[in-house]
């Protein structure tokens, strides 16, 4: 096999995670790559391949890492979801860069990172950011969900040197959702619940969590449902009128680890207690971390999110 030959099946096999790898130094430097180019939330973004420093500033990113087996050099300052399970609970080694929506900018200049990792949080500060390294924009619209789970696992994946694993994740996820879809078409209408603060709103297709009715397959209630940041705030009276099948909720103080009315016990009132999902035992308290800090955006909360609803609708 000629030099010219191995090289376009390179670039062949390159193309399908949208990566092209840099030159340095030109023809002298033969295929000493430092840089790779990848698709984020910007479109394409060229960083170091294989950086010394990364920081990062989102949660699912930080997932996707720890899937690959990859390690990262700055974290948000903040409680981790137990995911984590104490991994980076040494500041030491994984110094604190502030929190999701206020990097610590000075620390930051201090690491001199290679890349720095952002998303949705703290997207009003990525021009910010930029000046202190290259930024992969991590950021996942609503509308496209599970294509920017996989377009972001292929991105860090390739940035680590590490596509085959990146595969390997890409593909437990699809069969983990084509099993769940296959469960969640025989299920009645159901309604992703959030209760924050002693309040409650209602989210839809097309919100921040369509990700249940789109990708995993449920129902939805045949009445519309706004869309907004902050879900549609409905009343007690409302669960009972809509009447769901299913009853998914997201306990927001439980995932900020706020001290707050408790999902269950708020719930457990004579309205709700009278609608189909109370009556048959179908109201799904959901892991808050997962899907509130992680947004369900990284391969090991997707998959855990995945199983609790598996086995959710295994009893039914």
């Amino acid at each position: 096999m000629t030099f010219s030959v191995a090289r376009r099946q390179a670039l062949g096999r390159l193309g399908q995670w949208g990566v092209v790898l840099g030159m340095a130094g030109g023809a002298a430097a033969g295929w000493a790559a430092e840089t790779v180019t990848v698709k984020d939330n910007t479109g394409e973004v060229r960083v170091p391949l294989k950086p010394k420093t990364v920081l990062v500033l989102d949660l699912a990113a930080l997932d996707i890492i720890q899937a690959l087996g990859a390690e990262v050099q700055g974290i948000p300052n903040q409680k981790l979801p137990p995911l984590f399970d104490q991994r980076y609970s040494d500041s030491a080694r994984y110094p604190h860069i502030g929190s999701l929506f206020e990097p610590d900018y000075e620390k930051i200049r201090t690491l001199k990172p290679d890349l720095i990792i952002a998303g949705n949080r703290s997207l009003p500060k990525i021009e910010e950011l930029r000046k202190f390294a290259p930024v992969l924009d991590v950021t996942v619209d609503n509308q496209q969900q599970l294509d920017h789970v996989y377009r972001n696992i292929r991105a860090i994946a390739a940035i680590y040197g590490l596509k085959d694993k990146g595969e390997a994740e890409i593909q437990s996820v699809e069969k983990a959702v084509a099993d769940l879809r296959v469960k969640a078409a025989r299920q009645g209408p159901g309604l992703f619940l959030m209760t924050n603060g002693g309040k409650l709103s209602v989210y839809g297709p097309g919100s921040r969590f369509d990700m249940l009715y789109t990708v995993f397959g449920l129902k939805p209630l045949p009445q519309k449902i706004e869309v907004s940041k902050h879900g549609q705030a409905v009343s007690f009276e409302y669960l009972l009128k809509a009447n769901p099948e299913w009853l998914f909720v997201l306990d927001r103080d439980a995932a900020i680890g706020r001290e707050g009315a408790a999902a269950q016990k708020l719930l457990d009132n004579r309205l709700v207690q009278a609608t189909k999902a109370w009556r048959n035992k179908q109201v799904v308290y959901l892991n808050a971390a997962n899907w509130y800090l992680l947004s369900n955006a990284g391969p090991s909360a997707l998959k855990a999110n995945i199983q609790q609803l598996s086995d959710a609708f295994s009893r039914s």
